[in-house]
């Protein structure tokens, strides 16, 4: 499996970042998940995004978990308190 589980860092794997994050920070709460998944679903495989939360997004793990088992890579690059920032990614192809 590629992703870890949300309390374990993974070390960085062989990826191609797109070169940007999506900061939800200011988006309304009931936009956020649909979002993050409309970010995820437009990289191709081996690519990846950054997300910015305010608050560990351990809840969007278990719906990617459950949506997407095998086919993401989750890796911790920040961890609160204020910030959390988080590699979301498809495995290569």
């Amino acid at each position: 499996m590629s992703e870890t589980s949300p309390s374990s860092p993974s070390s960085p794997a062989a990826r191609a970042d797109v070169g940007d994050s999506l900061d939800v920070r200011p988006l309304p709460g009931r936009v956020k998940h649909s979002t993050i998944f409309g970010k995820y679903h437009a990289l191709g495989a081996g690519q990846s995004f950054t997300l910015h939360n305010d608050h560990d997004p351990r809840p969007l793990y278990y719906q990617f978990a459950a949506e997407h088992a095998g086919q993401f890579e989750w890796e911790y690059l920040e961890s609160g308190p204020a910030l959390w920032r988080v590699r979301i990614g498809k495995p290569p192809a």
